[in-house]
């Protein structure tokens, strides 16, 4: 029998549901709280290999979440404390000490571009490779690449906002911001 060929807008919509799935499954995966690095760095992986027409389902996305969350709690561990001592910076602006709005705005920002170095190193994470290198790297394209990094944060944007409006929604849209982490470090590296 012949093998009939998938339209362009049928491939594009299988991989919009696909993304959308991977979200449910990053969210599942993240319910451990310090887990969330490996859980990204799974469905980065599963999306790559879907974007690559390569095999892979549940069972892969499992076994990558398992090999990334060896290093990855630590990471997620330290993304806790970072957003905790952030917490701590926009309280002391909200209790007026001096020079608190600035601290405040500055661990804001900073808080910001970790997470979007996060979701950068995650987007192209590797079994075997360790993540403090993965991280280092990434902070540095998040400072010299400002277009995807702005990318990031208007898709983490769409996130917030889509879990303010409709809180399940949240859940599949994880899937579309790391699609967007994948497409902007493809970006990066084809340019």
């Amino acid at each position: 029998m012949k093998a009939r060929k998938e339209s362009v807008f049928g491939e594009r919509f299988a991989l919009f549901a696909e993304t959308l799935l991977t979200g449910v499954w990053i969210a599942v995966a993240c319910l451990g709280l310090v887990t969330y690095p490996a859980a990204l760095a799974a469905g980065a992986r599963h999306l790559r290999r879907r974007t690559r027409h390569e095999d892979g389902g549940l069972r892969e996305f499992v076994a990558d979440f398992r090999s990334a969350v060896r290093g990855g709690w630590l990471v997620g561990l330290a993304g806790w404390a970072a957003a905790a001592a952030v917490r701590v910076d926009v309280q002391a602006a909200r209790a007026g000490i001096p020079g608190g709005p600035l601290v405040g705005a500055v661990g804001l920002f900073a808080l910001l571009g970790l997470v979007v170095a996060g979701l950068r190193a995650a987007a192209v994470w590797e079994p075997g490779r360790l993540w403090r290198p993965l991280l280092a790297e990434a902070g540095r394209r998040t400072v010299r690449d400002p277009a995807g990094s702005f990318l990031l944060v208007a898709g983490l944007a769409v996130v917030a906002l889509s879990g303010w409006v409709v809180a399940p929604l949240a859940v599949p849209v994880l899937g579309a911001v790391v699609a967007a982490a994948v497409a902007v470090e493809e970006r990066r590296r084809t340019r």
